[in-house]
C-alpha cells in the first residue's frame, strides 16, 4: 500500500512537472510575439529613412518611351443630337528601340541604415517608320500632324539632371516638362516635333525614309531602374559597378555577367513578348505593368532573416526544456520550474540581441555572437545548479547544435522546409529513445 501511495506520488510530481513546463512554453510564446512586432517597427523606420534619403535624391525610376503622339478631331453626336467636337491622341511605338548606359551606384547613410542611391548616364536612340503615322478611320484633315509631340516617361523628375536635347532627324529640340496627355504615361517629358502626313503613294512604298531619333538622359535614382518595352524590338544595355544585382519585373535578360567588378546585362523584347500593340488611340492600354530592370539591392535583409529565426523560437525553447526534463529523470535532478523559466528568458532575449547587432553587423556574426553569449550564459547557471562539468557540456552542445541547425535552415531557404522536416524526424527519434528508460510510474526498485 505504501509502495503504491509512492509510486502514485512520483506519477502526480512527473505530470506536475510537464504541465508547468509546458505552460512555461506557452507563456514564453508571448515575448517572441513582440520580438516579431519589434522586427517589424524596425523594418519600418528602415523604409522610413530609405523614402526620406529617396524623395530628395530621386526615387526607383521606371523609364517609357519615347511615344509619339498625334491629336485629331473626333465629331460625336450626344443625347439630345447636337454634333460635338473633342480632341483626342493617337499613340504611335517606335520600331526600334536602343538603350544604353551606365548605373553609378553609391552608399547612403540615414543614422544607422544604408541606402543605395545611384547617377546614370543613358543613351536613348531609335527609328519610327512614317507609313505607321495613319488613323484609321479618321480623314486626313481632321488630323494635326503640326501638333504632334513625342513623350518619354520619367516616374520621378527630380532625378533628371542635366537639360535633354532631341535630335530628330538631323533637327535639334528641347525636351519640355510635364506630358501633354496621360493616355499612357502620367509623368515625364515631352518635345514638339515636325512630321507630316504620309502620302497614298508612299504608303506602299518601302522607299519612304525612317526617323531617326536618339538623345542622352543624366538620371539620378535610389535602388532600381525600370525599362518598359515600347519599341518593335526593344534592346537595353546596362553595366553597373554593383556588384549584387537582383534583376526582376516582366522580362529576364537575355545575357548577363556578374562578378566583383560588377554587372553588365542586355535585353532583347519583341512587340510580341507584350500584349499592347504599336499603335492606339486614347488610354486603352496600361504598359508599365510589362516593365524590367535591375534592383540594386543590399545583399542581405537582416531583418528577414531574424524574422525567419524568431517563428523557430518555439522549437527551441521546447526542445531545450526537453532536454533538462530528461536530464532531471535520467539522472536523478531536480530543476526548479524558477531556473526553467529564467532559461527560457534568456532563450528569448538572444533575438532580441540578434536584432541589435545586425543592425551593426553581418547577420552571421550577430547570429554567432547571440548564440554564444546566450549558451554560455545558460551553460554558467546550469552549471551552478546541477553541479555537473558532465551534464552542463551535453546540455552547452546541445543548445549549440539546435543553434546551429537553426543558423543552416535559415541560410538555405530553398531547402528550409526538407531539413527542418528531416530534423525533426530525427530529434523526435532521439527523445523516443532516450525516453524509454525513464520510469514514469516509479515502478522500477532499480535506479536509473
Amino acid at each position: 500500500m505504501e509502495n503504491e501511495k509512492k509510486n502514485s506520488d512520483n506519477s502526480n510530481s512527473v505530470f506536475l512537472k510537464g504541465l508547468v513546463i509546458f505552460i512555461l512554453v506557452i507563456v514564453l510564446l508571448i515575448p517572441t510575439f513582440l520580438i516579431q512586432s519589434l522586427i517589424s517597427e524596425r523594418e519600418a523606420r528602415q523604409k522610413e529613412a530609405v523614402y526620406e534619403v529617396s524623395s530628395k535624391w530621386g526615387s526607383s525610376q521606371t523609364l517609357s518611351g519615347p511615344i509619339l503622339s498625334i491629336p485629331y478631331i473626333e465629331y460625336y453626336k450626344d443625347t439630345y443630337n447636337n454634333l460635338k467636337k473633342e480632341t483626342r491622341f493617337a499613340h504611335f511605338l517606335p520600331d526600334e528601340l536602343t538603350i544604353n548606359g551606365e548605373v553609378l551606384p553609391e552608399k547612403r547613410y540615414r543614422g544607422i541604415y544604408e541606402i543605395v542611391v545611384y547617377n546614370s548616364t543613358l543613351n536613348v536612340k531609335g527609328k519610327f517608320n512614317p507609313k505607321d503615322f495613319v488613323i484609321p478611320d479618321v480623314a486626313v484633315e481632321n488630323i494635326m500632324y503640326n501638333k504632334a509631340f513625342l513623350s518619354f516617361g520619367v516616374s520621378d523628375l527630380r532625378g533628371l539632371e542635366k537639360q535633354i536635347d532631341l535630335k530628330w532627324n538631323e533637327k535639334l529640340t528641347q525636351f519640355n516638362p510635364g506630358v501633354e496627355t496621360a493616355d499612357v504615361i502620367s509623368s515625364g517629358i515631352n518635345a514638339p516635333i515636325e512630321i507630316s502626313a504620309p502620302l497614298p503613294s508612299e504608303l506602299d512604298s518601302s522607299l519612304i525614309p525612317e526617323i531617326n531619333f536618339s538623345f542622352n538622359l543624366s538620371l539620378k535614382g535610389s535602388e532600381r531602374l525600370s525599362f518598359v518595352p515600347v519599341g518593335k524590338e526593344t534592346n537595353i544595355d546596362i553595366s553597373s559597378k554593383w556588384s549584387d544585382p537582383s534583376f526582376d519585373g516582366a522580362f529576364l535578360p537575355d545575357e548577363r555577367t556578374i562578378d566583383a567588378n560588377g554587372f553588365k546585362a542586355h535585353w532583347n523584347v519583341l512587340n510580341l513578348n507584350r500584349n499592347f500593340p504599336q499603335s492606339w488611340t486614347g488610354n486603352r492600354f496600361s504598359i508599365e505593368s510589362f516593365s524590367f530592370g535591375v534592383n540594386l539591392i543590399v545583399p542581405a535583409d537582416n531583418y528577414q532573416k531574424s524574422t525567419r529565426s524568431v517563428k523557430y523560437a518555439i522549437l527551441i525553447i521546447l526542445l531545450t526544456f526537453v532536454v533538462f526534463f530528461f536530464v532531471e529523470f535520467l539522472n536523478n535532478k531536480r530543476v526548479h520550474p524558477f531556473a526553467y523559466g529564467l532559461v527560457g528568458a534568456a532563450l528569448c532575449i538572444f533575438y532580441v540581441l540578434l536584432i541589435s547587432l545586425s543592425e551593426y553587423m553581418s547577420f552571421t556574426y550577430a547570429y554567432l555572437t547571440g548564440a554564444i553569449m546566450t549558451i554560455l550564459l545558460i551553460t554558467i547557471y546550469i552549471h551552478s545548479i546541477l553541479k555537473s562539468f558532465k551534464l552542463s557540456t551535453l546540455i552547452s552542445s546541445v543548445l549549440i547544435l539546435l543553434y546551429a541547425f537553426i543558423f543552416t535552415i535559415i541560410q538555405i531557404q530553398d531547402y528550409s522546409l526538407l531539413m527542418g522536416s528531416i530534423g525533426l524526424f530525427l530529434v523526435l527519434a532521439i527523445l523516443m529513445y532516450f525516453s524509454r528508460k525513464i520510469d514514469w510510474y516509479g515502478t522500477n526498485k532499480k535506479e536509473i
